[in-house]
């Protein structure tokens, strides 16, 4: 079978309940977060998942990442991967949405992307573009062998994942939400990359 990609979103953190844009900022699960993504590892150590015995597990190095990797039993086998790391929002990580408008109203995420700046510069934040090939690195890693890859990530990163893998420009990016907690599975139909299953949260009792 050609193979796909697991993805799970990471629990509940303080400034992701408060809508506040967490890229690098190493921020702690919530004790919510931790709660679910116990859930989320006890629905993958179920039928018909079975723990994965075969899956290769990455993991953002982020803390809020890992410790959802960690709580939900994959700990062990589970290897960092900078490239699941979240967007780099540079000068907007930490705001909210409603604070960026408040001086640039018409600003959109997935159209605008964040302020860009100097290279190297401490503030400066990762454009679109480079979000998208860094995916798509993830995405040619993924494809290159014959075993799926449960990864364990943020929010924007995985939307840009979805979009990528079925061929999507990343604004597609802004159709499609994704839970805290949540089980997502990229794959194939006839031939093609497809979404399997997306923003599953069953296992929460959503």
């Amino acid at each position: 079978m050609a193979p796909r990609i697991l993805l799970a979103r990471h629990g509940q953190t303080e400034w992701s309940l408060l809508g506040r844009h967490t890229g690098r900022t190493d921020i702690p699960l919530l004790d919510e977060g931790r709660r679910t993504a116990k859930l989320l590892g006890e629905r993958l150590h179920r039928s018909p998942w079975d723990g994965l015995p075969d899956v290769e597990v990455r993991t953002s190095p982020l803390s809020r990442a890992r410790e959802t990797c960690d709580l939900a039993g994959f700990g062990d086998r589970a290897q960092d991967w900078d490239a699941l790391m979240e967007w780099d929002y540079g000068a907007y990580e930490g705001r909210t949405r409603a604070e960026i408008q408040e001086t640039d109203p018409d600003w959109f995420i997935w159209r605008d992307g964040v302020p860009v700046g100097v290279t190297g510069a401490p503030s400066r934040g990762e454009t679109l573009a480079e979000l998208s090939d860094r995916a798509d690195g993830v995405i040619e890693y993924v494809r290159s062998a014959d075993r799926d890859v449960l990864a364990f990530a943020h929010g924007h990163i995985l939307r840009v994942l979805c979009a990528r893998w079925i061929g999507e420009d990343v604004s597609f990016a802004a159709r499609i939400k994704l839970s805290p907690a949540s089980l997502s599975v990229l794959g194939w139909a006839y031939g093609a990359p497809a979404v399997d299953r997306w923003n599953d949260t069953g296992h929460l009792g959503t």
